[in-house]
This record gives C-alpha cells, structure tokens and sequence, in this order.
C-alpha cells in the first residue's frame, strides 16, 4: 500500500512537470503591436484663412493702408513618413486654391484690394505617436499667388505675382483604419514683400501679406 501511494505521487508530479514549466515560461501574454504611421499617403484638405496685408506706395503721391484678408480654401496634399518607436519623422507638399480676400480705402472713390489666389508649401514634419493618435508640427518653404488691385473712380489696377515665404503650424492625426486618417491643422504663412509696378497712372506699392489658416484633412495612406 505504501509503495502503491507513492508511486502515485510521482507520477502526479511528473505529469504536471510541463504545464507548470509552461505556466512560468509563457509569461503575460503579448499585446498586439500598435499603428505603425510609416508609409506614403495623399489626401484632400478644406479650411479657412484670415491674414494681414500692407499696401505703401514707392512712386508719387505717398500712401500707407491695411486691409484683413479672409476666405475660404480647397487643396491637396502628399506625403510620407518613417516611425521610430514613438518618434515620427516625414516630409509633405501641398497645394491649395484659395478665395481669400480684403479691402481698404482710402478716401471716397478710392479702394484697396489684397488676394491671396492660390497657396502652397513643401514642408518637414516631426510628430509623436501615442498608436492611432499622431501630435506633430510642421514648416517649411511656402509660395502663393498673391494679387493687389486699385480702384480710383473709373479707373482700376490689378496684378498678381507669386510670392515665396515660409510657414510653420501644428496638428493632430487620428487613424479611423489602416488606410483612412482624418486631422486638423492650424499654419500660419509670411509671404514678406513683393513690389508692384504701378500702370496708367498708379503708384508703384510694396505689399507684405500674412496669412493664418485652420483646416480639416483626410487622408489615404497606401
């Protein structure tokens, strides 16, 4: 009786030898990996913008004004990006159309008009990913078609000149899919100085013009 109870201890301790190794062995089990930001992606954008433009005239009569753009845009972008860990590193381009628009006067008869027609940007980009949610900022290069304009009773000037400046912003991404990212972005753009050659009788003028915008994007990522 005594061997028959002993063996049977034995062989209830080496039968439960390997599910107790693998109970210390397997450990915790591992979690799935979170969303990985790194690839290609190209998307659509819409949002509004609102600056500061100052008109100074060079040639005859001296003359100072301001006038406060504001409008809405449509545009596009492409991208990419290379996650390390929780750091994120890319590069984007962008090109929008724009009606954003002001005007001043000065004096009856007399008014002032600023545009920005079209605007874009080819920018660096540097985020921190916490999974699906992406926080980053942004800044680069940035070029628009900006317009000054003149009425003077009958009479009326305009010309358009493309402009570089810079930009620089901040956003937010969140990855509804694998594929599908939606965010918001708020930029804020200095196109500096450019001079216009005033014609059939109106001044030269130097124009400075800002630009702020907020926007709403999504994107495909491939």
């Amino acid at each position: 009786m005594r061997r028959l109870t002993l063996a049977s201890a034995c062989f209830l301790v080496t039968a439960a030898s390997p599910v107790l190794a693998a109970d210390v062995t397997a450990g915790p089990s591992m979690t799935s990996p979170g969303f990985d930001w790194t690839g290609y992606y190209a998307g659509l954008q819409a949002g509004y913008g609102w600056g500061q433009a100052d008109i100074n005239g060079t040639s005859g009569p001296p003359f100072s004004t301001s006038s406060d753009p504001a409008g809405g845009f449509v545009g596009g972008y492409v991208g990419g990006l290379w996650q390390f860990n929780q750091a994120v590193l890319g590069a984007e381009a962008e090109l929008n159309y724009a009606s954003i628009g002001g005007s001043s006067s000065l004096g009856a008869g007399n008014s002032f008009g600023s545009d920005v027609r079209w605007f874009g940007s080819i920018d660096a980009k540097a985020g921190f990913a916490m999974d699906r949610v992406l926080i980053y900022g942004v800044g680069g290069l940035a070029f628009a078609g900006i317009e000054t304009s003149q009425q003077a009773g009958s009479a009326a000037f305009s010309e358009t000149r493309s402009k570089a400046g810079w930009t620089v912003g901040a956003g937010i991404d969140y990855a509804l899919t694998d594929q599908f990212v939606v965010g918001a972005q708020y930029r804020y753009y200095d196109f500096g100085s450019e001079h216009f050659d005033g014609t059939n009788g109106f001044s030269d003028r130097d124009q400075s013009t800002n630009l702020n915008t907020v926007r709403l994007n999504l994107s495909y990522k491939f």
